[in-house]
Order: structure tokens, then sequence, then C-alpha cells
């Protein structure tokens, strides 16, 4: 449970990184609300796999730069489902706040990810520690 609770906790920062980076691109350029969020995923991917190594998870056995790159391949697959689901919802719903589609789309993908870096990243299988 605790576990959980952690990666529930560093969720919500990844999720204040992501709003906040969103937030200040689209207050400091004229950016498009789309493309504007690729930029904020990037920081807050970054962001999570630091804190879910660190608090969550665990460093694995891999070398750090293979764990990343698998961070980072379930983060873009995790991200794909957020992303789909923010546009779909700005789609559908033009006057819908782009920080309210960041939370829905967010939602949406919390179980896939949890999934994919206990499993897949984090995973206690053969082998020490590397970093």
């Amino acid at each position: 449970m605790r576990r959980i609770a952690s990666f529930g906790f560093v969720g919500a920062i990844g999720f204040a990184v992501d709003a906040g980076v969103l937030a200040l691109i689209l207050a400091l350029l004229p950016a498009d609300p789309f493309l504007a969020r690729l930029g904020s995923m990037a920081v807050a991917l970054a962001a999570t796999w630091l804190l879910n190594r660190t608090l969550t998870f665990g460093a694995s056995h891999r070398p750090a730069v293979v764990e990343g790159a698998r961070y980072g391949g379930i983060g873009a697959a995790s991200g794909l489902v957020n992303y789909l689901v923010y546009s779909a919802v700005l789609v559908v719903l033009p006057g819908f706040h782009p920080l309210l589609a960041l939370a829905i789309g967010s939602a949406a993908a919390m179980v896939f990810s949890y999934l994919g870096y206990s499993r897949l990243v984090f995973d206690r299988g053969p082998g020490p520690t590397v970093d």
C-alpha cells in the first residue's frame, strides 16, 4: 500500500509540474495548447522518473541509462494515452479549460503507468542494482 501511496504522491508532483509548465508556456508564449502540452509532459516525465526511482520503487538492477530509457518508453505510451484523452476532451468540448482536460487525461493514464513502471522498469528481476 505504501508503494501505491508513494506513486500517487509522485504523480501529484508530476501533475503539478506538468500543469505549472503548461500554464507558464500558455501565459508567456503565443503557444497552441496542444504543442505546449508536449513540452510540459517532457518536463514532468523527467521529474517523475527521478522521484519514482528515489521514493517509490528504488533503482532497478539495470544501469540508470537503460532504466531511464525503459521509463521513457512506458512514460511515452502513458503520455500518449494521457494526450489522446486530453485532446479528445478539447476537441469534443472546445471551450473546456486545458488544465481541466489535463486532469482528466492524467487520471486516465495513471493505472497504465503504474503497471508498466512496476512490472517493466523497476521490477526486481535477477542481477545487482547498477548505477
